[in-house]
């Protein structure tokens, strides 16, 4: 797991920036019904997105919620007031208190048994009638059918803990049901060989450590390819939204 509180003052220019964050958030929107209430942006890291989110819904009140305090601080420059430290497993709202709530790029970051304590939470600070919406199988936005990645597919994977049917599955658990589905583009996040040997050697593949022969031989293969600054296609990120049922209205004599 990466050191996010070390990670946070790069985090927006390693993955993508604004322009990102743009498409992320038109995608997200496009999910979540027109009108005032209150949103929550749960995991919001630097807030580059809740921004945006804030930005194009001047009728919802936003509010971002992350664990890592050098994200709290960022994201609280960018939206002061609004952003609190907060564990999404245990989120510190009473039940029913947002009319929509989001978490992007969090799923994937989590142990198994913990995904589904989190879309709970979720689901549980939801208002009836409310929409979770969510990325899914971030890992596999990667994979865009690239010389790179026919060098990793070998490469030893672990069961994705956002895998769509697995969020689906865990949504249902706790009352949601499907209701659409998006995505967007991870705007200058193609990956080079290059970078590719660097997050190799950072540890971003979990199950390659870093300076383990099998890690390196991998790399060596990509040192390998041509055109070794050159991105390749950008990945493009699924979202799922699910909504809470609202009470059926009550039956007149």
């Amino acid at each position: 797991m990466l050191d996010y509180d070390k990670e946070a003052g790069d985090y927006d220019t390693s993955r993508g920036g604004e322009a990102r964050a743009q498409e992320a958030a038109r995608a997200v929107l496009a999910l979540i019904p027109e009108g005032p209430g209150r949103l929550l942006d749960v995991a919001c890291g630097t807030g580059i997105v809740t921004r945006r989110l804030a930005a194009a819904r001047p009728e919802l009140r936003v509010t971002g919620a992350d664990l890592t305090p050098a994200m709290v601080r960022r994201a609280s420059d960018r939206l002061p007031g609004a952003i609190v430290r907060a564990d999404s497993r245990r989120l510190p709202f009473p039940d029913g208190a947002f009319d929509a709530v989001t978490s992007i790029w969090l799923l994937h970051l989590l142990d198994p048994e913990d995904v589904g304590a989190v879309v709970g939470e979720c689901a549980r600070v939801l208002r009836p009638g409310g929409v979770y919406v969510t990325t899914v199988d971030k890992a596999a936005a990667h994979d865009v059918g690239s010389d790179i990645d026919t060098v990793l597919a070998a490469r030893p994977r672990r069961s994705a803990a956002d895998a769509a049917g697995t969020v689906t599955a865990h949504a249902a658990r706790h009352g949601l049901g499907p209701a659409g589905h998006g995505s967007f583009r991870g705007s200058g996040q193609g990956r080079s060989p290059r970078t590719t040997i660097a997050d190799l050697r950072r540890g971003w593949f979990t199950l390659l450590p870093p300076g383990e022969p099998r890690t390196e031989e991998f790399a060596a293969r990509l040192a390998g390819l041509p055109d070794q600054d050159r991105p390749r296609p950008d990945p493009r990120f699924s979202l799922r939204a699910f909504r809470k049922p609202a009470p059926a209205p009550a039956r007149t004599p």
